[in-house]
């Protein structure tokens, strides 16, 4: 079991029949008594306990305390997706594939943005390393705002090898870089798309980016050279949700 926690998070586990073992809520909190509510005519075990106890209960030793908005939920543990689930799901769908996939992302914030944005822009799924990245923890279901209920999230062990796969599959795939040949609003994004993400740090390694189809940059105004890798992956689904519905 894990525990998810925040307002948006925990009322969308409910919403998305997420299996939910207890909720916790902050006694006299009139924001969360919608999700009780709701939680009790779901038949889900509802707890009332004091806000510092639920802080407590998600804040590991030596760690600042996090804010729990009044609610925590105990639930069982995300359950990761296959590759073939998510190209699985557009052809339900039939629409060509989308699917964003992270170079080692490491920042969990980050991957709960970039999940957020992906499930708002309707990305299939999501393909992350099982090491040196970031998993789905409480914090990104956090960060996520509720998203992780819905994104087809594949965790795999090398990057590379996913991306041929998905290459055989018919996918295009196209990386962020800074020193990408083409303008991201100049790109045709047509067809079967895989999205790569680098690490916030030193962005897609070599390896990765050799295997993609077309490296494609943000053009930048300003003094800053880069943006932060969930602002690039948003800037970067929503031009490609743009062309499609254009066309």
């Amino acid at each position: 079991m894990s525990l998810i926690y925040g307002i948006n998070p925990v009322f969308e586990a409910i919403l998305s029949g997420k299996t939910i073992n207890k909720i916790y809520v902050q006694k006299g909190n009139k924001e969360v008594s919608k999700i009780a509510q709701k939680a009790r005519e779901e038949r889900i075990v509802v707890v009332e306990s004091d806000k510092s106890k639920l802080d407590n209960m998600i804040t590991e030793k030596g760690e600042k305390i996090k804010n729990s908005q009044g609610v925590v939920a105990s639930v069982t543990e995300y359950k990761y997706y296959t590759i073939d689930d998510i190209l699985d799901y557009a052809k339900e769908k039939g629409e060509p594939p989308f699917i964003i996939i992270l170079d080692k992302i490491e920042d969990p914030h980050n991957l709960g943005a970039i999940v957020r944005s992906a499930e708002c822009l309707g990305a299939h799924g999501i393909i992350i390393q099982k090491r040196n990245a970031s998993q789905v923890t409480d914090t990104v279901e956090k960060a996520a705002a509720g998203a992780c209920n819905y994104m087809r999230i594949a965790r795999v062990t090398n990057i590379t090898e996913s991306i041929k796969y998905l290459k055989k599959n018919g996918l295009w795939i196209y990386g962020l870089d800074m020193e990408g040949a083409e303008e991201l609003y100049n790109t045709d994004f047509s067809g079967a798309i895989g999205l790569v993400v680098g690490n916030e740090g030193s962005g897609i390694s070599k390896l990765v980016l050799e295997n993609c189809d077309f490296i494609v940059k943000i053009p930048m105004c300003g003094h800053i050279e880069s943006l932060n890798a969930s602002v690039s992956a948003a800037i970067s689904m929503y031009e490609i949700v743009r062309q499609k519905n254009k066309k």
